[in-house]
C-alpha cells in the first residue's frame, strides 16, 4: 500500500496534455469511467506557447515554456516517473564503426534531453512514446540505438506497438511505447495493457460526431474540384482526401487537419455530395479526450495540439499497469531508495 502517497510525474514535450489526462485518470469517456490514479504531475514542459495555453487551462500546474535545451536538469523537480512523447524527426546514423545515433537537425537533438534528465534524476520508471515509423527509420537501424541509449542510463527496457482502436478509442492510431525500469529496483517486468477490443468490435467513429457543425468546416466547391482534378491526373479515386466510414474507427488524425484543401492524406467525412473536415471538438473525442477538456485558441493551434497528442484513454491503460508495477517493488527497497534521494517521507512507502 502507498498510504495515499502520489507517484510524482514529470511530463516532457507535454503538448496539450493527452499523456497527463491519462496519467491522472478521474474522467469519463463514451460512458465509461476511468478511475483516478495515484499520481501527481509535478512538472510539465513544452516550448509551443499556444499549445501550452491549452495545457494550462486543464491542469493545476503551468507549463515550463522554455526550450528544454536551456533548462538545467536541477530545475526539473524530483520525480518517480518520467513521460515523454519526443519528436521523431531527423534521426540518422552518422558513424558506422561503431554505429551510433546522430541527428540531421535540431529537432533530432531533443531525444538527448530525455537522456540528460534521466541520468540526472534517475526516476524509477519512464515511458516514451513515438510514431510507428520510428521502428523502420534508417532501415531499422535507429530504433535499436535509441533503446541502447536509454538502457545505458541504467534501465531495463521493454517496448510494444499499440493501436488505439484496441482500447475503446474510435481511431486506428499505432504508436510505439518504450518503458524503462531502473535496474537497481527489484521490480517485476512491465506488462503492457491487454487489448479490450479487437478489429471486429472496435468503437465506431459515429459515436463521437456532431449532427450539426459550422459551415466553415465544409470544403468549398473549389477544393472539391481541385481534389477531383488531382485524382484524375493520378488515375486514382479519392487517393488523397480519405473519406471515413462512420461505422469504423477513424484513420489517424494528425496535426494538419486545419488544411483548406482535400489534396492531403488526412481523414475527411462525406456529407451528401460534399466533404467536411472534423471540428476540433470531434478531433478531441476521436483522440479520447473527455468532454470537459477545455480547448482554446485558433483552430490551427487546436488541430496541431490534438493531432500530436497521445490518446488519454490509451495512456490511462499504460499508467494503470505502471502503477501495478510500482506496487510490485518491495516496500523495503522503496524506503531505502527514497531515503537516499531524500524526496518523500517514510509514510509514503
Amino acid at each position: 500500500m502507498r498510504n495515499n502517497c502520489k507517484i510524482r510525474v514529470a511530463s516532457l514535450f507535454c503538448g496539450c496534455g493527452g499523456t497527463d489526462v491519462g496519467i491522472l485518470g478521474g474522467f469519463k469517456y463514451l460512458g465509461r469511467d476511468y478511475q483516478r490514479l495515484d499520481t501527481s504531475i509535478v512538472y510539465a514542459n513544452d516550448i509551443d506557447e499556444k499549445i501550452a495555453d491549452i495545457f494550462d487551462l486543464n491542469f493545476h500546474i503551468k507549463v515550463d515554456r522554455r526550450d528544454i535545451r536551456n533548462i538545467k536538469a536541477s530545475d526539473v523537480p524530483a520525480h518517480d516517473l518520467l513521460t515523454a512523447g519526443f519528436p521523431c524527426q531527423s534521426f540518422s546514423i552518422l558513424a558506422q564503426n561503431p554505429p551510433r545515433l546522430g541527428v540531421k537537425d535540431e529537432k533530432g537533438t531533443l531525444f538527448f534531453e530525455i537522456i540528460r534528465i534521466l541520468k540526472y534524476h534517475k526516476p524509477k520508471l519512464f515511458i516514451c512514446e513515438n510514431v510507428k515509423g520510428l521502428l523502420s527509420a534508417n532501415g531499422g537501424k535507429t530504433f535499436p540505438l535509441i533503446l541502447k541509449e536509454l538502457e545505458n542510463c541504467g534501465y531495463s527496457i521493454s517496448h510494444q506497438l499499440l493501436n488505439s482502436r484496441h482500447y475503446g478509442i474510435p481511431q486506428k492510431r499505432e504508436r510505439i511505447f518504450i518503458v524503462g525500469i531502473r535496474k537497481d529496483l527489484p521490480a517485476k517486468p512491465f506488462i503492457f495493457p491487454a487489448a479490450i477490443n479487437n478489429d471486429l468490435n472496435s468503437v465506431p467513429l459515429k459515436l463521437v460526431l456532431d449532427d450539426t457543425f459550422p459551415i466553415k468546416y465544409v470544403f468549398s466547391k473549389k477544393a472539391i474540384d481541385g481534389m477531383i482534378r488531382s485524382n484524375n491526373e493520378s488515375n486514382a479515386k479519392m487517393n488523397k482526401g480519405r473519406v471515413q466510414s462512420p461505422d469504423e474507427p477513424c484513420n489517424t488524425v494528425t496535426a494538419h487537419l486545419s488544411k483548406i484543401t482535400l489534396n492531403g492524406t488526412d481523414p475527411v467525412l462525406a456529407i451528401g455530395t460534399g466533404f467536411r473536415r472534423f471540428t476540433p471538438r470531434e478531433v478531441a473525442r476521436i483522440q479520447s479526450f473527455p468532454e470537459e477538456f477545455k480547448l482554446a485558441g485558433p483552430d490551427f493551434h487546436q488541430y496541431k495540439a490534438l493531432g500530436n497528442a497521445i490518446p488519454p484513454v490509451l495512456f490511462w491503460h499504460m499508467a494503470k499497469n505502471i502503477l501495478a508495477l510500482y506496487d510490485s517493488i518491495p516496500a523495503k527497497s522503496k524506503k531505502t531508495e527514497l531515503a537516499k534521494h531524500g524526496a518523500i517521507t517514510e509514510s509514503c512507502v
